[in-house]
């Protein structure tokens, strides 16, 4: 499955009519950057993905995921 925020991102890119270069130029990050979020790189700087999404008129929401207790993750 393809990372949900690269296939948003470049949907709603699209929904606007922008070619990467012209996006990427509007939001102030690079071609490459731009590239690389959309085809769901695994690694990408937070501060990048935030000027793209405070572009588009979004944000970031972090929410915990109940089903999982903290502790199974503290196991050694």
């Amino acid at each position: 499955m393809k990372n949900n925020i690269a296939s948003q991102i470049k949907m709603l890119r699209n929904k606007n009519g922008l070619t990467q270069i012209e996006f990427a130029k509007r939001a102030g990050v690079g071609l490459r950057f731009l590239r690389e979020l959309e085809q769901g790189k695994t690694t990408i700087r937070m501060d990048k993905l935030m000027q793209v999404l405070d572009f588009l008129g979004y944000h970031l929401e972090l929410k915990r995921n109940e089903s999982q207790d903290i502790k199974e993750h503290e196991r050694i």
